[in-house]
């Protein structure tokens, strides 16, 4: 919302984007919509001609432990929004607030998880040196071996991606682990669910028979209709609270 900063703000001019009390815009524009032919690959389910070039796929960044600028200063608005003081710039670091929220909630450590969960702990070297993220060097011994003892969790989930040698950037061992089973007790909490009726296949159609994606489900909720999966078309967009599409 509008609370986390400035909305509203011109095409040039973005010197109060961070600050959330100025712009009288609360609610995010009506035209900020999903364009989902930027999110699903449609010409796998046989519509090429909602297909966009490769160079305008939302495609998602690499898992590791290195973090785009905007993550180290986030907007203001995010912490007390509209009418309170700032918060000091090491607390708008994203890094800072997931390792101080981990260690208030007491969070297990990601070698703790791992010998838990019986999957190879990383070992030191990848802790400390990764594989093209960040380089902890300049710690004592001490540090050291608190670190590798004791990584914090989140860390040693990025570090595990960024190693990953199979699948480069990709959740593995403990972090695949736990988004894993968060969905699988979703699954296995509701009362509907394909646990409860192994027998159940989609019954919608889909392109390929035996598979139904992602894709085929949009289709079919938006009616095959082009102008509803990408409803800004590929003009620019209004100058009135435009914005960037996802």
């Amino acid at each position: 919302s509008g609370t986390s900063g400035n909305l509203s703000v011109g095409p040039d001019d973005l010197s109060d984007l961070d600050d959330p009390n100025s712009g009288d815009l609360l609610r995010l524009p009506s035209n900020w919509i999903t364009d989902w032919r930027r999110l699903f690959d449609f010409g796998s389910a046989g519509r090429t001609d909602l297909a966009v070039p490769a160079v305008e796929f939302n495609v998602a960044k690499r898992i590791d432990t290195l973090l785009v600028d905007p993550l180290t200063t986030l907007p203001t608005g995010t912490f007390e929004g509209r009418g309170k003081p700032a918060p000091p710039p090491l607390h708008r670091n994203l890094a800072f607030r997931n390792l101080a929220r981990a260690g208030m909630v007491e969070l297990a450590t990601g070698p703790q998880l791992a010998a838990q969960m019986g999957i190879r702990p990383l070992t030191e070297q990848q802790i400390v040196d990764g594989a093209g993220g960040a380089r902890l060097t300049g710690l004592t011994a001490a540090e050291r071996a608190e670190l590798v003892a004791h990584t914090p969790l989140w860390f040693y989930i990025l570090r595990e991606a960024e190693v990953n040698a199979n699948h480069p950037g990709l959740l593995t061992g403990v972090g695949g682990r736990l988004v894993a089973e968060v969905f699988h007790r979703s699954i296995d909490g509701s009362r509907i669910s394909i646990i409860r009726e192994p027998g159940w296949r989609p019954t919608l159609p889909a392109h390929r028979a035996g598979s139904f994606t992602m894709a085929d489900l949009l289709l079919f909720a938006f009616e095959n209709d082009a102008n509803r999966l990408n409803p800004l078309g590929d003009g620019p967009l209004p100058a009135a609270g435009g914005g960037p599409r996802p």
